[in-house]
This record gives C-alpha cells, sequence and structure tokens, in this order.
C-alpha cells in the first residue's frame, strides 16, 4: 500500500524548492498490457472480472482471458499486424474490453475515439495515424455511428469480401461493427470472435512474446491549441505502470469491486479503470454505456461496489438523486475525483454520504499516462480536500517560472512532468513534441504550487483550455472552426465558471461589416461538426473585442465581464 506517510519520506521538496521525487522503494513493472492480464487470469481465474449491468453480461477472469484470445485470433486471421493503428469508436461495453486487451495481445495500438466526435473530428484521426480498422458500436445516445462511417466512406456499401478503398480515408481497410448484424460492408463483431475459437493460442504467445514494455500500444486523441488535435502515443510501460500505482494508493485488492463510471476512451477509464483492475484482480463495473446518476447508484448497491470513479459533476449528479438516501452505500470506501477542479464541499460530502471515506484526487493529463500526482486514503482530510495530493512513485515534478527555472517551495509555476509515464510523443508530430517535451520534462502548460510538505495544487492554465464536466477543450480549435462562418470575422472563446459542469464554453463573436447572426445560426453550424461539449452555451455579438497595444486578445477582460452579466442575471 502506498500511505500518506510512504509518500512524504520521497516527496518532500528539495532543498526548499518545488521540486519532488516519488518514492522507489517498489520497483515499476516490466511487462506488457497482455502479459498483466495472463497474470491475474492465472491466479485468480474463477473470482469477478467485470459486470456490466445494462446487457447483464459476467466474466470471470478466465472467461475474460478466453474471450480475448478468440477475439485476437479472429483479428490476427483478418491480417492486422502488430504496430497496425486500430480505432474503437463507441461507449462503454463488453467489446470495448474485448477491443482493448485482444489488440494489446498482438500488439496493435488501440486508438481512442471520443463518442462525441463528429465527421471532421473522425476523419481527421482515422487519418492522422492511419488506422487500418474501426470497431464501432451502432449508435449512442443521439450519434449514429454507421451513418457517419458511411457518409465518410460511402464505398462501403460495394466493398463486398475486398478491402474497403475509401476516397476520404484511404488507410481504413475494414470496419468491424459490434453486434451480430453490421451494415452493408461491415464486419461484424460477432463473426470476427467466431473465427477465433477453436484455433490454437500458440501463435498469439510467440506475438505476445515478441512484446516489449516500451513499444507503443494505445494513442489518445487531445485537442491541440493549433486548432488539430494531437495524438499522444502511450506506451505498455506508461499505462500499466500508473494503472498499478493508482490502485495501489487505494490499496485495490482481488475482493474490491470498482465502479467504472467513467468513459473508456478517456485514460481515466482505461487506464486507472480496466487496466487497474486488470493488475490488481479488482473487478470492473460498468453501470451503463454512459453516466447515468441513477444506474450508477443502482450498481454501486446492488453490486457491492468498494469503489467508485469519476469527475465532479457525476458525483453532484448521484448526491441530487432524489431518493439518494435510499440506496445503501455502505460497501462504498474509496475512489478518485478527477478529471477538473474538484470544489472542496463537494469532497466533503461524498466523504460522509456516500461513505467514501478514503476517495482520493488524481492530478494528471493524457501526455502522462495519466496521473502524476494524487492524494492517499490515510492523508488528512484537509490535505484530500484542498490538494492533488504528493507526486506518484517514479515520477518527479517540478514547479519552473517564464525562464525555466526552478521556483521556491509555495510559489506558483507552470507544472513540469518527468519519468516512466511521460508518453512517446505525439503521432507524426515532431514539432508539437519537441515543444511539450524538453529535455525529458512534460510541460503541462497548468499553474501549479507544491508546499512545503509536498503538497500540489493547480492553480490555473498557462494556456486557455477550458475544463468541461471533465472533457478537455482547447478554445483555439473551436475558433478556427467557427470562422469557417463567413459572415464572423473574429471570434474569441473562453471558459466561465459553472456549478454543474465545472465550466461552459462561451464565444464572443465580431461579425463582418454589414452582416449579422443569431445564436441559433451559430449553434446549428456546429451541430454535427464538433463534439457536442465545444458548442459554445453562451454566444454574445460585440462590436471589437479587448486587446492589448500589440494586438493580442485580453481573454481575461472577456472573461470577467461575462461572469459579472451572468452573476447579474442569477
Amino acid at each position: 500500500m502506498v500511505n500518506g506517510t510512504a509518500h512524504a519520506a520521497a516527496g518532500r521538496p528539495i532543498g526548499g524548492l518545488s521540486h519532488v521525487k516519488g518514492a522507489e522503494d517498489v520497483p515499476l513493472l516490466n511487462v506488457t498490457v497482455p502479459l498483466a492480464l495472463k497474470d491475474t487470469a492465472r491466479r485468480h481465474p474463477h473470482l469477478p472480472a467485470a459486470v456490466f449491468c445494462g446487457p447483464s453480461v459476467r466474466w470471470t477472469w478466465s472467461e475474460l482471458d478466453r474471450l480475448v484470445d478468440e477475439f485476437a485470433k479472429g483479428l490476427a486471421r483478418l491480417g492486422l499486424e502488430k504496430g497496425d493503428r486500430i480505432g474503437i469508436w463507441g461507449p462503454n461495453s463488453p467489446e470495448w474490453i474485448l477491443t482493448q486487451f485482444a489488440t494489446a495481445r498482438i500488439g496493435l495500438v488501440l486508438v481512442n475515439i471520443n463518442p462525441a466526435y463528429r465527421l471532421g473530428e473522425l476523419e481527421f484521426a482515422l487519418n492522422k495515424v492511419g488506422c487500418r480498422a474501426l470497431v464501432i458500436a451502432e449508435r449512442f445516445k443521439s450519434s449514429n455511428y454507421v451513418a457517419m462511417i458511411e457518409a465518410l466512406a460511402p464505398e462501403l456499401a460495394q466493398r463486398g469480401t475486398e478491402r474497403l478503398r475509401a476516397a476520404r480515408l484511404p488507410s481504413l481497410e475494414m470496419v468491424i461493427q459490434m453486434g451480430a448484424k453490421p451494415a452493408p460492408g461491415m464486419l461484424s463483431f460477432e463473426d470476427v470472435l467466431a473465427s477465433g475459437r477453436g484455433a490454437a493460442a500458440s501463435d498469439l504467445d510467440a506475438i505476445a512474446a515478441a512484446l516489449h514494455p516500451d513499444d507503443a500500444i494505445n494513442i489518445q486523441f487531445t485537442s491541440g491549441t493549433t486548432g488539430l488535435p494531437k495524438g499522444a502515443t502511450l506506451t505498455h510501460r506508461n499505462i500499466v505502470n500508473n494503472a498499478h500505482f493508482v490502485v495501489r494508493t487505494m490499496a485495490f485488492t482481488m475482493a474490491d469491486r470498482l465502479s467504472v463510471t467513467v468513459p473508456l476512451y478517456h485514460c481515466f477509464g482505461m487506464v486507472l479503470g480496466s487496466l487497474g483492475c486488470a493488475v490488481s484482480g479488482a473487478c470492473m463495473v460498468f453501470p451503463s454505456e454512459g453516466f447515468d446518476p441513477e444506474a450508477t447508484l443502482r450498481a454501486l448497491a446492488g453490486e457491492r461496489c468498494t469503489a467508485v470513479y469519476g469527475v465532479p459533476s457525476m458525483f453532484a449528479a448521484m448526491l441530487d438523486v432524489a431518493d439518494f438516501k435510499s440506496y445503501d452505500l455502505t460497501s462504498l470506501r474509496t475512489g478518485v475525483m478527477a478529471g477538473a477542479a474538484c470544489p472542496i464541499e463537494l469532497m466533503k460530502r461524498v466523504m460522509t454520504d456516500m461513505h467514501l471515506k478514503g476517495i482520493t484526487i488524481c492530478y494528471g493529463m493524457t501526455e502522462t499516462s495519466p496521473v502524476s500526482f494524487q492524494s492517499a486514503i490515510d492523508d488528512p482530510i484537509e490535505r484530500r480536500v484542498s490538494t492533488i495530493g504528493r507526486v506518484h512513485p517514479h515520477v518527479e515534478a517540478r514547479i519552473i517560472d517564464g525562464a525555466g527555472n526552478i521556483v521556491p517551495a509555495g510559489v506558483p509555476g507552470e507544472v513540469c512532468v518527468r519519468g516512466y509515464s511521460v508518453m512517446l510523443g505525439y503521432w507524426d508530430d515532431a514539432a508539437k513534441t519537441a515543444e511539450s517535451i524538453v529535455g525529458g520534462w512534460m510541460h503541462t502548460g497548468d499553474l501549479g504550487i507544491i508546499d512545503a510538505d509536498g503538497y500540489g495544487s493547480i492553480v490555473g492554465r498557462l494556456k486557455d483550455m477550458v475544463i468541461r464536466g471533465g472533457e478537455n477543450i482547447y478554445p483555439r480549435e473551436i475558433e478556427e472552426f467557427l470562422l469557417k462562418m463567413e459572415k464572423i470575422r473574429e471570434v474569441q472563446v473562453f471558459g466561465v465558471p459553472d456549478e454543474r459542469y465545472g465550466e461552459e464554453v462561451c464565444a464572443w463573436i465580431v461579425c463582418r461589416e454589414g452582416q449579422t447572426l443569431t445564436e441559433d445560426e451559430v449553434r446549428a453550424f456546429c451541430h454535427g461538426q464538433i463534439a457536442h461539449f465545444k458548442i459554445p452555451r453562451y454566444i454574445r455579438f460585440k462590436t471589437e473585442l479587448p486587446l492589448t497595444a500589440t494586438g493580442k486578445a485580453q481573454k481575461y477582460k472577456m472573461r470577467d465581464e461575462m461572469v459579472a452579466e451572468l452573476e447579474a442575471k442569477a
């Protein structure tokens, strides 16, 4: 167990400066994702591995291991080989988990695609990394994945038995649709799974033996300030160890049952959740395909979960359920709240009303696999509700000023992180990688403080990133999209405080001379083209924007004015 005392021994500032190193008494794991799963299946074959409450699916570790091997053999029979990129697009589901571990089994690089993506974002992601295959759900909420991929690749309907050759998606050769009845030109997930049944596993073992912990295994897209998403490329070593140390901090054992309430396409769900269970033997419980507060409460109570993950807005939604008190949550003890600023009062309610006395706070980013700081289950309550905890094992962090100098403890500056958890880089983007990783240090862009005891706090962001309900939103991406509207001359996008989501997106727009627009027209232009959480909730039309003498937008002035307007209306 990694407790507060162990953290303290290694996590204090060095020489009075904001420079800390995590404990190294427990060695890093030198294994790949498939070996980690195999080890757990061997040790705990008959213990519960996964529960999907919606489709009522339950697997033991031996059953999960067998299904993973079957799907991996099916993928290999399609001609997919180590290093090939394969995308997955859909909500939390049994197929998602099988795809995650089966692709790792044969060394495919899994590309996580945000379920909220629309046509433009999907096209860019698939082409950026050159996906040969794509696993999709039929639909989720308002997203019809089949219809969207057919719009991008109408050639699917005439594919027959040949590889797909789509003009707009030149690398994509096959689409595997979850379920047994795929759309024309697509393969059935069930058929691919069935094709691997009965085949010997010796070929898989040979492939797995050739994998190395430092091989790329996962690409996760993060929105870029240039307006285009960047593919953070992670290795087995990155994500296996991060998962291991996160759940170790919470003292996970095979007796734990974790509610994976967060989406699997995020590091939060895929690394801390499913992979964290795979390395610890804990059971992963999926209440629903997407977050539903009542479904989550039913799962927490009905499955006697001991842990739960969520962004702050998820915990707030559960606490706000009308009959919240009717759910027996006494089995809960720990979990993670992360993905956005965690309000102190909400943390206190979670610890008391949900019995999560051992709830922890995590801080990190996709590029660091993701966690760099985490509070401990035995940290003093005031530390757990007001800080991000101490630096993780085998991770080094420092706070620097604008000149790159390490600042004294207690002084704010940019958070930089170094160690095993730092990504390989952004896929096919050496320039952006070089900007972000300097001398092995990942520059996070976050403004933070490390106090005299080594506890960290995040106080702001160097960049203008908006965090809405755990989703990282970069204003530049939305600005560039909106500028495609011919009537818009200038636009600035920024975040404003919101009680439910932490922040909401606001856009200030200056129209071209003689032109006018309405809020509805702007939102209609966005609908179906960018993810719903990126569409501005607040839109204001201005004759001019506040600028510096050198012509740079003063977003802090816009934010202050907008906050004052919203407070006056409240």
